[in-house]
């Protein structure tokens, strides 16, 4: 059922559409290099095998998972000598480019410099992380999407009514509460729900797909989740986004997608510390025990029974007031280390150990707090150019504004309230 014309494949308009430069290249002939990044079953070998028969090029196709670097020079010398004799040139397709390593990738470079070939690579992980950059600036990357709930039922209708590539002749029919079924637990992946819909149509009694047998196909609802590439990572940024942003419903959904996709709940725990302390802070001093009892918890547990502890201090976090007043007094403090600013400690300060200390003036005049009414004193803690610097701003949330209050107050106390809240 693999589409063999660009009206064909579904679900790519925003490159395919009539007028989109990646369109008129192919109708022109015009080919440069290009990398197809993309889901699963979103149709990157399809179009490139589509690319191949409009331009009428040799078709060369390889998997960098089972092809060397050796046997693809042969062919790119085969390659060279038709269109030295002919004037064909060769379409290299290569699907999971992104597996061959940095040497690999830049054998390629002088064939793309000499246009002996064009260069097609398929890959699902992010090209910016996984091809180098000699590579990226030779070709031109499109982005191909996970297909729509209804581009993947149009392909689910085709292959049971064709009968000359699919399953026509068996005059099958499908439940309409099986064909959504079927469509929403594909993620977008074409090629899953071919499958699903074939051996559907292998175990079926009667004419009618069912989705009691669909569900039985399935047994476990397909998870699209990929622990080491970029979905990862999507998926992490979308759950601490969630929680900050002060979403439990969503902050929960993505925790459980993590989950159910087999993430490791200790790495989520770690994501869920660093956000109480980064995205909360101050504002609910509770949110860092309650991240950190919920970890020593899993720990204490293991799964599944641990996980639950994981969903009570993310949505605890999602739920409580937030601060990233301490996140932005660090970087601003970094900041101004990384520039330079780094002054000698203020005399009064240093600790004396030594009689030569004690002579040359260290902790001279250090004024000891603890001597002083309410247990503050007024005396400069951060030496020239940085004595007016104010690192740590409050919010007025949560617990926070309580030390904001408390700081104001200590600041009029000791005649400090003229100094510039920013620091400048």
């Amino acid at each position: 059922m693999r589409p063999r014309t660009l009206d064909e494949l579904l679900g790519q308009d925003e490159i395919l559409a009539k007028g989109k430069p990646l369109r008129t290249m192919i109708e022109s002939g015009k080919l440069s290099s290009m990398i197809f990044w993309g889901p699963p079953g979103s149709g990157k070998t399809s179009l490139a095998h589509i690319i191949a028969d409009i331009t009428g090029m040799n078709f060369l196709p390889y998997s960098a998972v089972l092809s060397g670097i050796k046997e693809i020079k042969e062919v790119i010398k085969e390659a060279e000598q038709r269109l030295y004799l002919y004037g064909k040139r060769s379409i290299l397709f290569i699907d999971e480019i992104h597996r061959f390593n940095k040497a690999q990738q830049d054998a390629f470079l002088p064939y793309l410099e000499k246009g002996t070939i064009i260069l097609i690579g398929a890959t699902t992980e992010n090209p910016s992380f996984e091809l180098t950059s000699p590579l990226l600036s030779r070709v031109q990357v499109f982005v191909l999407k996970p297909l729509k709930v209804e581009d993947i039922k149009k392909i689910l209708r085709r292959a049971l009514t064709d009968k000359e590539r699919g399953l026509g002749m068996f005059e099958l029919e499908i439940e309409q509460d099986a064909e959504e079924l079927i469509a929403q637990l594909c993620s977008g992946d074409a090629r899953f729900a071919l499958n699903v819909l074939e051996f559907s149509a292998k175990v079926v009694k009667g004419k009618i797909i069912t989705r009691e047998l669909v569900k039985e196909v399935l047994q476990k609802e397909r998870i699209l989740y990929d622990k080491a590439g970029e979905e990862h990572y999507n998926i992490i940024s979308a759950f601490h986004k969630s929680l900050r942003d002060s979403d439990p419903d969503a902050t929960l959904y993505w925790l459980c997608r993590m989950l159910a996709g087999g993430e490791d709940p200790l790495f989520i725990a770690r994501r869920i510390v660093r956000a109480a302390y980064e995205d909360v802070g101050l504002a609910d001093p509770y949110a860092v025990i309650i991240a950190l009892a919920a970890k020593d918890a899993y720990e204490f547990l293991g799964s599944p029974e641990g996980e639950l502890a994981l969903a009570h201090a993310a949505i605890y976090l999602a739920t409580a007031p937030k601060s990233n007043s301490i996140y932005a007094a660090m970087n601003t403090a970094m900041k101004d280390i990384e520039s330079g600013l780094t002054p000698p400690v203020p005399l009064h300060l240093r600790n004396a150990p030594s009689k030569l200390m004690k002579e040359l003036g260290y902790g001279k005049d250090y004024k000891y707090a603890h001597s002083f009414p309410g247990h503050i004193v007024k005396q400069e803690h951060l030496p020239p150019p940085l004595d007016k610097r104010r690192y740590y701003i409050p919010t007025d949330q949560g617990r926070e504004a309580e030390i904001k209050r408390k700081l104001k107050e200590w600041r009029k106390i000791l005649g400090l309230e003229e100094k510039d809240e920013k620091g400048e």
